[in-house]
């Protein structure tokens, strides 16, 4: 049987031994190594080219968002999972930004953590992603961002002052920040992100920028891998 190679990168010995401790009791997993700071784990993911690499964000010496970026140019086949205890909109952004396959919450299951790595190391898996994660998978947004972009983008309900909005938004810019910047009332930024969800029928910010990113109506610069 072909495991799957995982390296886990974390700057908490005692987090990298929980999530060995977990994944090691599935037969198809192997931890092919952990490591502690950003540079050992890009050395260790060029001695051992991981199916999938579980990243920490907060590492010494690197971001982990560097090292995904680093990890995606030098080995674009290993599936990047960023893990914080920050689950929140600038840093779901960030990891899109960065070339990372998936995003979730160090309060993850052990059970739904292995699910999410199978989706990601199967080559054929035609499956949809697992629900608890769907919306945090990334590949899909950056592909159909590109595919917007390249198709000239849908028709867009949004006026130009809240796409602009918009697109603050995806860099995880606070209303305070957006409205510093473009020089108008908090109060009318919130109008704006009010409209903004009610034309796009979505619940929240995350949301209103994943859609928009899908058809291509903003972009987050996002950097290829190779």
């Amino acid at each position: 049987m072909n495991r799957i190679g995982i390296l886990v990168v974390d700057d908490h010995p005692l987090f990298r031994r929980g999530i060995r401790m977990g994944l090691e009791a599935e037969r198809d997993f192997l931890i092919v190594a952990e490591t502690a700071d950003g540079p050992a784990a890009l050395q260790a993911a060029d001695q051992f080219a991981p199916d999938v690499v579980l990243l920490d964000i907060s590492l010494p010496t690197m971001s982990g968002f560097d090292v995904a970026r680093a990890m995606k140019r030098r080995h674009p086949r290993s599936a990047v999972v960023i893990l914080t205890m920050h689950e929140d909109d600038g840093h779901l952004f960030a990891a899109i930004r960065s070339g990372a396959d998936a995003f979730a919450a160090k309060s993850i299951e052990i059970d739904e953590l292995a699910l999410l790595i199978r989706h990601l190391a199967t080559a054929d898996d035609e499956s949809a992603a697992p629900t608890f994660v769907a919306a945090r998978l990334l590949d899909e947004v950056r592909s159909g961002s590109r595919r917007g972009a390249v198709e000239g983008g849908d028709y867009s309900p949004l006026s130009p002052r809240e796409v602009e909005i918009l697109g603050f938004v995806s860099q995880g810019l606070s209303n305070k920040e957006i409205a510093g910047i473009l020089a108008i009332s908090d109060q009318t930024v919130k109008n704006n992100i009010t409209s903004i969800l009610r034309k796009l029928q979505v619940n929240d910010r995350t949301q209103a920028v994943i859609y928009a990113l899908r058809h291509g109506w903003i972009d987050l610069g996002v950097e290829e891998a190779g």
